[in-house]
């Protein structure tokens, strides 16, 4: 062996080696495409050599340190994607502060829906549960809302806008309840509520506050009005049945007296069918409750022990709680607000009458044969009823084939009747039955 020595490498590979070597080179090696086959031998074995001897490419880059643009010499997406969204936050502060508002609630929205879900799933699952009352708050709290009303101000001497371009202000005029109703946004609160309010916000369950709010419609009588929300979706609150509540059974008055949001007390149903003379010419029927009710309660929602919607709060007796409470039933709050929304107003018959409850002392007073009914104490000139034969110190007995046994239920069922039908009334006067023909008409606004 010419040049060896020992412990010294060969300056020959070794059979080892070139076989290494092959099997390193076979694996960058691709085979000549068909155009080389053609060329010189002696270029072809060139353009071979290098690329097995070549190593991989490698692309040289600056470190991060020194570029100012980050990997790939392009601009950072990060950076970039942090001054667009600051930019845009800038602009919604600035320019949309509504769509700030629907952000806000859109975030909380999810976590509130699920606490909601879940409370309704274990109210649904475990009827009595010892913490059953908790589970109501929860279900019903998403769905409750603050309304905070502003009215336009007389000129203030101390305002200097007001003194230099003669625009009058506003002025925080009261607060109240609501509930939502609809996904779409839909609240009910009380008509006083937002009775000649400039300006209406509503305050939702996360504290963030909606001042694109109109009125739908208002419903003096009832003392009842429609709000829409823009935006949403929103968490609606499910209505009762109203009719099916009993003396005794517990309820929950959720809203915003004097301001503290969602305070929710706790009480049970001390009568149904409450009568009461809203005008002399119209009775309504309220659920009374021994639920601490206080100014700002009003419109907020009575809930039942399933979470669901049975009464709207409206009214204390008194003027201070003494445990005597009155809310609207559901089944009277929930067809005044289909006829809102519908119709921006409530259509109803009218017969054009004052009424009293016939009973024993009324029929002693007035010497009357009837000991129920409804007592007609005044007709209004040119009013359906006068104009159908209906006179004064009549006692209806009878409507549309239906007896009567107390003035309100007669106004229940007037209001009821379509607007233009003829409807069949049964009066007694002076001992005798007489039986008239009355076209019921729609009830004028100015009564309300």
């Amino acid at each position: 062996m010419v040049g060896y020595r020992p412990g010294c490498r060969s300056s020959f590979p070794s059979r080892s080696d070139v076989v290494a070597r092959s099997h390193s080179a076979a694996r960058f090696r691709k085979r000549p495409e068909t155009r080389e086959e053609g060329l010189p031998r002696t270029l072809a074995e060139e353009r071979s050599t290098n690329r097995d001897s070549a190593p991989p490419p490698i692309v040289a880059m600056a470190p991060a340190s020194e570029s100012r643009y980050g990997e790939s010499g392009r601009p950072s997406l990060l950076r970039l994607s942090t001054w667009t969204l600051l930019m845009a936050m800038l602009l919604a502060l600035l320019v949309l502060p509504k769509l700030v508002e629907r952000i806000q609630y859109a975030v909380s929205r999810g976590d509130q829906r699920a606490k909601a879900e879940v409370a309704r799933q274990v109210l649904a699952e475990f009827p009595e549960s010892t913490t059953r009352l908790a589970y109501v708050a929860k279900s019903i709290a998403p769905s409750v809302v603050g309304i905070e009303t502003a009215q336009l101000s007389a000129p203030s001497p101390t305002d200097e806008r007001e003194l230099l371009f003669g625009v009058p202000g506003l002025r925080t005029e009261g607060m109240g309840s609501g509930v939502i109703v609809d996904v779409a946004g839909y609240v009910v609160t009380n008509n006083h509520v937002i009775d000649q309010a400039a300006q209406i916000t509503v305050k939702m369950s996360d504290g963030s506050k909606i001042r694109d709010v109109k009125v739908v419609g208002r419903d003096p009588l009832t003392d009842l009005a429609l709000l829409k929300m823009e935006g949403g979706p929103f968490l609606p609150a499910p209505w009762g049945d109203s009719g099916t509540l009993e003396v005794g059974d517990p309820v929950l008055a959720v809203g915003n007296p004097f301001g503290l949001d969602r305070t929710v007390t706790a009480g049970i149903v001390s009568a149904t069918g409450r009568r009461a003379q809203i005008s002399p010419l119209a009775h309504q029927d309220f659920l009374q409750t021994d639920a601490a009710i206080n100014p700002g309660n009003s419109g907020g929602p009575l809930v039942n022990m399933q979470g669901e919607v049975v009464g709207i709060n409206t009214a204390i007796y008194g003027r201070q709680n003494l445990g005597i409470s009155f809310a609207i039933p559901s089944q009277i709050a929930k067809q005044v607000c289909n006829g809102l929304r519908k119709n921006g107003r409530v259509v109803r018959g009218w017969l054009g009458v004052a009424m009293l409850d016939v009973n024993e002392a009324v029929a002693g007073q007035f010497d009357l044969q009837e000991r129920s009914g409804a007592l007609v104490t005044e007709v209004i000139p040119r009013s359906p009823a006068d104009k159908g034969g209906v006179r004064r110190y009549d006692v209806i007995v009878e409507w549309n084939g239906q007896p009567v046994t107390a003035a309100a239920g007669l106004s229940r069922a007037v209001a009821d009747t379509e607007v233009g039908s003829i409807a069949t009334i049964v009066v007694a006067r002076n001992n005798s039955r007489l039986e008239l023909d009355v076209q019921v008409g729609e009830r004028p606004l100015q009564l309300e």
